[in-house]
């Protein structure tokens, strides 16, 4: 596994800081989760609860190592010191002032680690007039522009139904990571702070918005399903009421679609040659695709489709994924085993790496599972650990 031999430390709890850590600890790092005593991540207690714990619980937190430490204590933060002497990665989304108020500035992180890198994720950064505000990934992705352009025009903005503004941050906080690793191992250069901020991850994201606005003073607002300015490429309901994503607008392609649809008129009309053109008749062409959409089932339309070479597909709900034979001949669907033994499927690991693939070693551990293993690693005696748990500090 690549990432085998380095140490991450993870202070964070819910989505961003712990995704950033999972994808880490799938590729071979040595996770420890520091959680709480009392309780530990709230993730453990969101959504679908299996047995009193989140199965989201079990996939966020799968081949880490968990860890209880109260941080209001001094050996609680004497341990936590003593972890990071020798640590690579040390990840954490605190409200910043959180990590300084508990002694642990940047400088006296370098100073007890000098290739200390700390991944930090927050709301809108470590810096500027926001930066000690509250900002969850619902606030990243309303200030970083994604709930602007999304839903219908005629509507208010709406959400993906997935913590996305979170997981978009995590994976920046990945890249940041791996980046100041290849300096500090390849350069020579020391460690340093990946200052991660939810709304600008997601902001990153926003395509050609702030040229647009600059240049042209233009304002992208919500479009539906489709996308201005990419025609065609939309969703359309099929006789037996399936949605499907059909995505022409290639100019190629929308040719071989004409010709499925046995539209020589369209063919033949010199507007509708190249994307531009056809977006100024986007809303005839989007009516037809819908109609001839409306006359046909599902499965054999996206057989002729795919037989035409024409980007398709059905939209997916997790049923569809349990069946589909690319999610399973690729392993996208594995298996694991909760605590009393019952089978669990869960997502497969990404990206693919040929040479150095990730895996799945256990799942998300119970609080303080590795108490004992972690602390005996740090030279402690069983009678050294048993008196931390009687003083509450594990």
């Amino acid at each position: 596994m690549p990432l085998r031999g380095i140490k991450v430390i993870e202070l964070g709890s819910l989505i961003a800081g712990p995704f950033a850590s999972r994808l880490m600890a799938e590729f071979g790092a040595d996770v420890i989760k520091v959680e709480s005593p009392d309780g530990g991540d709230p993730l453990r207690r969101w959504r679908k609860l299996y047995e009193g714990t989140s199965l989201w619980w079990y996939v966020q937190s799968r081949n880490k190592r968990s860890l209880t430490l109260n941080l209001k204590t001094e050996a609680g933060l004497d341990i936590l010191k003593r972890l990071l002497l020798n640590a690579d990665i040390l990840i954490e989304n605190f409200r910043p002032g959180v990590l300084e108020r508990l002694g642990l500035d940047e400088a006296t992180l370098m100073s007890i680690n000098p290739g200390l890198i700390t991944v930090r994720l927050s709301g809108f950064g470590q810096t500027g007039p926001r930066a000690e505000q509250p900002g969850f990934g619902a606030v990243g992705e309303s200030m970083g522009g994604l709930r602007y352009v999304t839903g219908f025009e005629d509507r208010p903005p709406v959400r993906t139904g997935i913590s996305i503004g979170d997981s978009i941050a995590a994976l920046f906080g990945v890249m940041g990571a791996l980046m100041a690793l290849r300096h500090r191992e390849v350069q020579g250069g020391k460690g340093q702070v990946v200052d991660v901020a939810l709304y600008e991850a997601v902001f990153s994201m926003m395509e050609s918005l702030v040229p647009e606005f600059d240049v042209f003073g233009f304002i992208r607002e919500r479009s539906g399903n489709i996308m201005p300015g990419i025609t065609p490429s939309s969703t359309h309901i099929s006789r037996d009421g399936h949605a499907i994503q059909i995505a022409a607008n290639g100019d190629a392609i929308f040719m071989r679609l004409c010709q499925l649809m046995q539209r020589d008129d369209w063919l033949n009309h010199t507007e509708f040659a190249d994307n531009a053109g056809r977006d100024l008749h986007r809303d005839h062409i989007y009516a037809a695709i819908d109609a001839w959409v409306a006359q046909q089932d599902i499965e054999s339309l996206l057989q002729d489709l795919q037989t035409a070479d024409i980007p398709a597909s059905r939209i997916y709900s997790v049923a569809d994924m349990f069946r589909d034979p690319q999610f399973l001949f690729r392993d996208m669907l594995i298996k694991g085993s909760l605590p009393d033994g019952k089978p669990i499927t869960v997502p497969g690991i990404v990206p693919k790496l040929s040479a150095t693939p990730g895996a799945q070693r256990w799942l998300g551990p119970a609080l303080g599972e590795h108490n004992h293993e972690i602390l005996s690693e740090l030279g402690l005696s069983s009678h050294d650990i048993d008196r931390l748990h009687v003083q509450g500090v594990i």
